[in-house]
């Protein structure tokens, strides 16, 4: 039987839908307006995925995805902190 991995698989992908993304990681709203991607405001979130969307902008994909990771990375070890402390 295979072991669980240790780590934790990235829930996004570029295929997400832009209102899937922001649903799940609202935090990452400043990251696509940081890159120039109003995409909380746009009609066209609740189809258009983040590559297509990254693409629209003339942004590289992978480059979104790896910020957009970065950020919800950074959220979750601040969420881990705080419980860490609460246990103590």
């Amino acid at each position: 039987m295979k072991k669980p991995s240790k780590t934790r698989t990235r829930d996004i992908h570029k295929k997400m839908s832009f209102s899937e993304l922001l649903e799940k990681h609202p935090e990452v709203a400043e990251e696509l307006f940081s890159a120039g991607m109003h995409c909380a405001h746009c009609p066209a979130a609740s189809f258009e995925t983040i590559e297509e969307g990254a693409m629209a902008h003339g942004l590289n994909p992978n480059k979104i995805m790896q910020k957009l990771n970065k950020k919800i990375k950074k959220k979750n070890s601040k969420k881990k902190t705080k419980i860490k402390k609460k246990k103590k």
